[in-house]
């Protein structure tokens, strides 16, 4: 994985590379951002141009033995945690990274280190319920892997996708290591919920932010993908969000059921709400509860964008929106009932509906303070 391999963050990628070049090497790091912008494959081509025996022009070589085995996340002094779990788990089975490690590493490369959660999860199929975990387990081994002396590299390198799946025992465990690490080693954590992390962690670490893709970047990819209309290319890349991922689930129309349904659950939302019918809003929060959480939260992000997109639709700005068929079709009409009175309300509504998804809320309790709350701001505009 080389920085050539990183669509767009072209300043970032200077920056990374100019501190190993001049030595500025700090120890703990904390790449934060979302998996779509590119944050993990971003961490791991740092570690690739870190332990490159022959980088040149700001890039790793790609060739040298340690290139290799970095790219095919193989190298013995760079080691993987990353949330783990299985259906049928048995009580008190401790599962480690390690074991799902030829997974990751098959799923790492389908996607050329473009890996979302959901991608992980689906991979382990564990089901709408379950998701990963970092056990205080595999902090202890974290601590007894990093003990020992590196094998070929320069460095010790350890990188914990998700951080946040780690419970507070594990997180505890790795403060010491993170404050006092062992000569020329680097602990590397790539997180899309830094908030979720204990504040001694952070404290601990130097941030790495890693921003969402420019539009104009996601719009030559999407012409890359294959995409000819230049306005479909234009519309994709806005509504991706700065997420290559997203761009590559448009493009190949991957999402159009999952967006069609939440669609509907939006319209049905609205509806309910103007007419004030109480009863069936707790029927549609039940309703949305039964969807797994990275549904709950995709649906989320569908409504706030639908509402944006209503509310320049009302102020009659229509040309920097990007709506067309059915979802146009119904903005158009709903968007009398969007202003500046209620637009930001209703998006903190949304907001903390996903915090709280996010800190596991019971969802049923969740959409149901949800729905009632947009009811109240749609129907009293």
């Amino acid at each position: 994985m080389r920085f050539a391999d990183i669509i767009g963050q072209e300043e970032l990628k200077r920056h990374l590379a100019r501190s190993v070049d001049t030595g500025r090497v700090s120890h703990a790091q904390l790449f934060t951002g979302a998996a779509g912008a590119g944050s993990l494959a971003l961490a791991v081509a740092y570690v690739q141009y870190l332990c490159c025996r022959h980088r040149h022009d700001g890039d790793s070589c790609g060739e040298c033995p340690d290139c290799r085995q970095i790219a095919a996340l193989a190298h013995p002094d760079f080691h993987l945690v990353f949330p783990v779990n299985k259906q049928g788990k048995k009580s008190g089975e401790v599962m480690l990274s390690d074991e799902f490690l030829p997974r990751f590493r098959e799923l790492f490369a389908e996607r050329r280190g473009y890996v979302s959660p959901q991608d992980w999860y689906d991979r382990l199929d564990l089901g709408k319920t379950l998701k990963g975990m970092i056990s205080a387990r595999e902090a202890d081994e974290i601590i007894r892997k990093l003990s020992f002396k590196s094998f070929e590299a320069d460095y010790k390198v350890m990188l914990v996708w998700l951080p946040e799946a780690m419970n507070e025992e594990a997180a505890n465990k790795i403060l010491k290591i993170l404050e006092e690490p062992w000569e020329r080693t680097l602990f590397i954590l790539v997180s899309e919920r830094p908030d979720r992390l204990l504040p001694t962690i952070l404290s601990r670490t130097q941030e790495v932010a890693v921003p969402r893709i420019a539009p104009a970047v996601l719009e030559r990819a999407a012409f890359d993908s294959g995409v000819t209309d230049p306005v479909q290319a234009r519309s994709m890349a806005r509504l991706a969000g700065g997420s290559l991922l997203e761009l590559q689930h448009l493009a190949a129309g991957e999402n159009d059921a999952l967006r069609h349904e939440n669609f509907g659950l939006f319209c049905s939302l609205m509806r309910l709400s103007y007419n004030d019918k109480h009863l069936e809003l707790v029927a549609w929060a039940e309703e949305a509860a039964q969807f797994s959480r990275e549904q709950q939260r995709a649906f989320l992000l569908d409504a706030a964008r639908l509402l944006r997109e209503s509310f320049m639709l009302h102020a009659a700005i229509p040309e920097v929106g990007y709506l067309w068929g059915e979802e146009l079709a119904f903005c158009s009409k709903f968007a009398p009932f969007v202003d500046s009175r209620n637009i930001e309300p209703l998006i903190a509504q949304i907001e903390s509906a996903s915090a709280q998804l996010s800190q596991n809320g019971n969802p049923t309790i969740v959409f149901t303070h949800f729905a009632l709350a947009v009811s109240k701001l749609i129907k009293h505009l």
